[in-house]
């Protein structure tokens, strides 16, 4: 969802500072705690993620996968709003759809396990949930795993048409539905008597 801000504040903080503050903050261990940092909010920065995971700054796609990397490992999602957070600074952006998508999957024993366009991997399961909304006009899905923390990927089209090659009908809700399981867990795509 786009970052939307009451009072429209302008940033004065630029990428290139927040690129600093993150690689300051990461040092190589892992993902960064931004759910326990709470800096103060400096407005909104011009950056985008569009539907299809490209990474937007002042217009212009970043063409640096090791910065879009970087950013990815600062980025925290508040309500329906998305910012990129330092122990420093808050920053907010616009998100088009879902932060990640979700490029390939694989199995690993009953587990699938997603790759995303910013190098995450998870294995679909309790922790990690696929979910699929279905757009209410055409009722064309949009199918999602969440990655981590509350930040999901929007799984690819040929991803997406490899999964629903290995899906399977089993009871949910009292009704029979067409889906996916992973790690014991099965996860509703579509009610089985709505399948051509």
């Amino acid at each position: 969802m786009a970052k939307t801000n009451p009072s429209d504040t302008s940033v004065t903080v630029s990428a290139e500072n927040i690129a600093s503050s993150a690689r300051a903050a990461s040092k190589g261990r892992g993902l960064p705690p931004v759910e326990d940092w709470n800096p103060p909010f400096c407005g909104d920065l011009d950056m985008r993620i569009a539907r299809d995971g490209t990474w937007f700054y002042l217009g212009t796609p970043i063409g640096r996968p090791e910065l879009v990397r970087l950013f990815s490992t600062i980025l925290r999602k508040d309500g329906d709003d998305y910012f990129l957070v330092t122990p420093v600074e808050k920053v907010g952006i616009t998100v088009e759809d879902a932060p990640f998508v979700a490029v390939d999957f694989e199995r690993d024993g009953d587990a699938l396990r997603f790759e995303t366009n910013v190098g995450d991997h998870a294995m679909a399961g309790p922790e990690h949930p696929i979910r699929v909304a279905r757009d209410p006009e055409t009722g064309e899905p949009s199918p999602y795993v969440l990655i981590r923390r509350n930040l999901e990927a929007l799984i690819d089209r040929k991803s997406f048409y490899r999964l629903v090659e290995i899906g399977e009908t089993a009871p949910h809700d009292g009704e029979d539905w067409f889906g996916l399981r992973s790690q014991g867990v099965f996860f509703p795509i579509i009610p089985a008597a709505e399948l051509p």
